[in-house]
């Protein structure tokens, strides 16, 4: 369990990475702009994430 672990870890920190890399611009101003979201909305985003992959890992399995 553990290896699988870590490998889902650098999967999503490739998954990350790929627009910083790909366009930096683009990035930043998306980031610009959850930086003015509430913190209500921030959590909801958050709230959705984690829902999708839940739903993600138990297609999966």
């Amino acid at each position: 369990m553990g290896s699988t672990l870590l490998m889902a870890l650098g999967l999503m920190l490739i998954l990350e990475g790929a627009l910083p890399l790909a366009a930096p611009a683009l990035w930043r101003e998306a980031f610009r702009r959850v930086t003015e979201y509430s913190d209500g909305q921030i959590r909801f985003f958050g709230l959705a994430s984690m829902a999708g992959g839940i739903a993600l890992f138990a297609l999966a399995r």
